[in-house]
C-alpha cells in the first residue's frame, strides 16, 4: 500500500514537473509577451520576467521592443529640377504596441522597409538638388512624417530617419565643381578689390599727413633705409627726396640783381595771314637781289610804222 502511494506521488510529481516545464516561460527585459489562447488574443501582455501559460491551449509570442536600425536600399529618382540621383537612407524605429505589431500587420519589419523605399522615392521627386545636398535636415523631418503616419497603426513608432548619401552623375559633379571654382574666384577678386580700395584710402591719408609734415617723409626714408640694411645687401640705393632739394633751394642765397638773367619772352606764333605776307615779301626781296646781280633785262621795243626799216 505504501509502495503504491509512493509510486502515485512520484507519478504526480513527474506530471507536475512536465506541466511546469511546458508552461514556464521567461520574458527578457527588452521583450513583451503576447498570448494567444486557441488563436484568440488575450488582453494581457506579459511583462518581463517569469510567466506561465496553459500548455497546448495558449501560445506565447515574444516581441522585441528595442530600436531597430534598418538601412534603406539606394533609390534612383529624378529631382524636381530634372537631375538623376541615387539616394540611400537609414530608418530607426521601435515597437510601441506589441499586440498591434503582431495582429495589425503580417511582418512589420518588411512593411517598414517597403514603405521607407516608397517614401524615399517620393521625397526625391518633390525636392530640388540643392535641397538634397544642403537642406537634409528638413528632408529628414518630412520623410519621418511620411513614415510615422501609417506606422502608428502597426504599433510601430519611427524614431528617426537619416539620408546617408546622395550619388550624382559624373557630368553633374564636374559642372558643380566648375561652378564652385567660379564662385570662389569671384569672391577672391572682390576681396582683392576691397583690399586695394582700403589700401588706396590709407595711402591717400598718409600722403596728406606727409605733405603737411615734411619731416614725416624723412622719417619714412630713414625707416626704409633701416629695413633695407637689415637684409645685409651689398648695394644700397638711397633716393633723394624732392622735399630735400626744395629745402636746399630755399636755403641757398638769392643772386644779385645785376647778374640776374632776364627770362626769355614767350614765342608767339603769327596768324596765317601775317605768315603769308612775310613769305611774299621774302620772294620780292629775293627777286630784287637777283636783278641787282644780273642787271636789268633789255627787251626789244615793238616796231611802229614811223620807224624806218
Amino acid at each position: 500500500m505504501i509502495e503504491e502511494l509512493l509510486m502515485a506521488a512520484a507519478g504526480a510529481a513527474a506530471a507536475c514537473a512536465v506541466y511546469a516545464a511546458a508552461a514556464a516561460r521567461v520574458v527578457k527585459q527588452y521583450e513583451r509577451g503576447v498570448v494567444f489562447r486557441f488563436g484568440r488574443l488575450r488582453d494581457e501582455v506579459r511583462s518581463p520576467g517569469f510567466t506561465m501559460i496553459v500548455p497546448i491551449a495558449e501560445r506565447l509570442h515574444k516581441v522585441n521592443m528595442q530600436i531597430v536600425t534598418m538601412p534603406v536600399p539606394a533609390q534612383e529618382g529624378i529631382t524636381r529640377d530634372n537631375v538623376t540621383v541615387r539616394v540611400d537612407a537609414v530608418v530607426y524605429f521601435k515597437v510601441v504596441d506589441a499586440a498591434d505589431a503582431l495582429v495589425a500587420v503580417e511582418d512589420y519589419r518588411f512593411a517598414v522597409s517597403q514603405m521607407s523605399q516608397t517614401s524615399l522615392r517620393s521625397i526625391i521627386g518633390k525636392s530640388d538638388l540643392d535641397d538634397l545636398l544642403s537642406n537634409r535636415e528638413k528632408l529628414n523631418q518630412g520623410l519621418e512624417l511620411m513614415l510615422d503616419s501609417p506606422a502608428m497603426g502597426w504599433g510601430v513608432a519611427i524614431d528617426r530617419v537619416e539620408i546617408k548619401d546622395v550619388s550624382l552623375p559624373e557630368t553633374m559633379k564636374r559642372s558643380m565643381a566648375r561652378q564652385a571654382e567660379a564662385d570662389r574666384e569671384r569672391r577672391a577678386r572682390v576681396i582683392n578689390a576691397d583690399a586695394e580700395l582700403q589700401a588706396s584710402k590709407k595711402l591717400a591719408e598718409a600722403a596728406g599727413v606727409m605733405s603737411a609734415q615734411p619731416a614725416a617723409l624723412q622719417l619714412r626714408l630713414l625707416q626704409t633705409v633701416m629695413a633695407v640694411s637689415a637684409e645685409k645687401n651689398s648695394t644700397l640705393v638711397l633716393p633723394i627726396p624732392v622735399e630735400l632739394l626744395r629745402f636746399l633751394e630755399r636755403a641757398a642765397p638769392a643772386p644779385p640783381a645785376a647778374e640776374a638773367v632776364a627770362a626769355p619772352q614767350p614765342v608767339t606764333t603769327e596768324p596765317a595771314a601775317a605768315l603769308g605776307e612775310a613769305y611774299l615779301k621774302g620772294l620780292g626781296d629775293a627777286a630784287e637781289a637777283v636783278e641787282d646781280l644780273t642787271g636789268a633785262s633789255v627787251e626789244p621795243s615793238p616796231q611802229t610804222d614811223d620807224t624806218p626799216a
